[in-house]
């Protein structure tokens, strides 16, 4: 197994490449780990999951409200089912929580029979409608003026860091290469079975006989590159805000507005790290960069949150955060195959990606097996087990035993989130170890807590720093890469001054979240 930082690539020609290591790209490459090939997994980020894939609300969708017959709808069904079972058996937190779309007046409230009928034709059936004194019981914090909602209680709240690592590091432990700071600058077009593909990239030349393109905002760029003018990519900016966890006993659902025709709207949903989240705002965009918050962004989501749960705008800030979500013109992915070229693109992966992803990584490989090309028999990956960093799961520091055993995991480093040098030192050991504190954040949540590293953060740098010779800055073009920075949940970066703390920001792979978010 291997993990490439930095100097060339390899001599080979692998099998198989995936652009993009965000939390598609990553299901696909652990999806063709099962075979007998050589695969490359390719990242213009120093980190997995860097992009768009860290900066999202982080549901697991049941797909209620998806485009009936769509390809989406068909892998957001299914995706649903394998990541929900997946995450059960690798350690990946998931709280089950449902959802409740709030209708605000009677014109959302006459959508609701529709969104019921949606969802049938979704092959979901387990929504309800509930008048508004229901819903003040299930939500008694709700602001007032509510008329009633929609339940859908398959709903789940999920951690998308460690989803991304953990099938980066099922297919890196399977024999596929990972190579970070490998931005890719061309492709060469090589219609036929010759020769490979030949990638350009910052680190040297990779070849590949086939080539699969997820590289999230960056994913029409590519496609141009061999030929292909099937979509254009605009990024669409979703600003949120994080609340302490004191704020968490406000929120009992996931609480969703009645889709528009723009998006799914302003949300408040807990996290899986005991927080709150509100947002996002939707933005189309030019710049696939534009990942900083905004006084205007921060200043509608005030604005949302005072109308759905006023008591919660009373509650501490712990971090602001944007993320892009790559829209196209189409309300579908455009997952195409081009077996002449020997090339797949997996784009305009919707907000969806999340949950769909190891659908889509099936579908891909099903899309590639007819290439006429046999892939070999598939075989069962070796179980692997994720740190659990969610709040509803016993954590290292409340462990008697696991102490105990080693003292390391009693020593706190981060005291808002009770990350132990046990943990940190686990991380940078692992499979696929963080390059950086915002790395370490997402496998640990290390100074993602109120103080966002105020007063650890020189401990956990220099920690990483003992572990980590020093990491080359990583490029951000084409590919799955972002902006990375600090934050408390899912996310991305802040503007100085809309916050307590500046927050991280993410850009590029697909992500999971309403249709107006990152």
């Amino acid at each position: 197994m291997t993990v490439t930082t930095s100097g060339t690539l390899p001599n080979e020609v692998y099998d198989v490449a995936v652009i993009g290591a965000g939390v598609v790209g990553a299901a696909i490459a652990r999806e063709l780990a099962r075979y007998p090939l050589r695969i490359a997994l390719v990242e213009a980020s120093d980190d997995v999951g860097d992009g768009t894939s860290k900066a999202n609300t982080a549901i697991l969708h049941t797909g209620f409200d998806a485009v009936p017959g769509s390809l989406e709808s068909r892998l957001v069904r299914e995706g649903q089912r394998r990541l929900a079972e997946y995450a059960a058996r690798t350690g990946i937190p998931v709280e089950p929580l449902g959802a409740l779309l709030v209708a605000w007046d009677e014109e959302q409230l006459a959508a609701l029979p529709g969104l019921v009928e949606k969802a049938e034709r979704n092959e979901y059936r387990a929504t309800r409608i509930l008048d508004a004194a229901e819903l003040y019981a299930r939500e008694p914090r709700l602001g007032p003026g509510a008329l009633g909602a929609l339940e859908v209680p398959g709903e789940s709240v999920i951690c998308p860091w460690t989803t991304t690592l953990a099938y980066a590091t099922q297919a890196v432990r399977a024999g596929a290469d990972l190579h970070l700071n490998c931005r890719v600058e061309d492709v060469s077009d090589v219609p036929g079975d010759a020769s490979p593909h030949e990638l350009t990239t910052g680190r040297g030349v990779l070849r590949t006989h086939t080539l699969i393109n997820a590289a999230g905002l960056y994913a029409d760029e590519i496609d141009r590159l061999l030929g292909h003018a099937d979509f254009t990519v605009t990024p669409r900016r979703g600003q949120l805000m994080v609340f302490d966890k004191f704020a968490r006993d406000l929120v009992r659902h996931i609480l969703l507005p009645v889709p528009t025709a723009l998006g799914k709207g302003v949300l408040v949903a807990p996290t899986v790290y005991g927080n709150v989240m509100l947002g996002p705002t939707a933005e189309d965009l030019d710049d696939k960069t534009a990942t900083g918050s905004t006084a205007e962004g921060l200043d509608f989501l005030r604005e949302k949150g005072g109308r759905i749960m006023p008591e919660l705008l009373d509650e501490e800030v712990t971090a602001v955060y944007a993320g892009l979500r790559a829209a196209t013109e189409e309300d579908d992915y455009r997952i195409r195959s081009h077996p002449g070229q020997r090339y797949i693109t997996v784009g305009g992966i919707r907000s969806t990606g999340l949950t769909a992803s190891m659908a889509i990584a099936a579908h891909v490989v099903e899309l590639l097996a007819g290439f006429g090309r046999d892939l070999g028999a598939a075989r069962e990956l070796e179980p692997v087990r994720m740190p659990n960093i969610g709040e509803a799961s016993p954590r290292p520091y409340a462990r008697a035993e696991l102490i105990a055993a080693d003292p390391e995991y009693g020593r706190i480093v981060c005291h808002c989130e009770r990350v132990s040098r046990g943990e940190i030192r686990d991380a940078l050991a692992s499979t696929v170890p963080p390059r950086s504190p915002e790395g370490l954040r997402r496998r640990t949540r290390a100074r993602g807590g109120r103080c966002q590293g105020f007063y650890c953060g020189a401990a956990v740098r220099a920690l990483l720093a003992a572990e980590t010779p020093e990491a080359p800055e990583a490029p951000g073009a084409i590919g799955a890469s972002g902006t990375p920075g600090p934050s408390g949940t899912p996310g991305a970066s802040g503007t100085p001054g809309a916050s307590t703390r500046p927050g991280p920001s993410g850009g590029g792979e697909p992500s999971q979240g309403p249709e107006v978010g990152p």
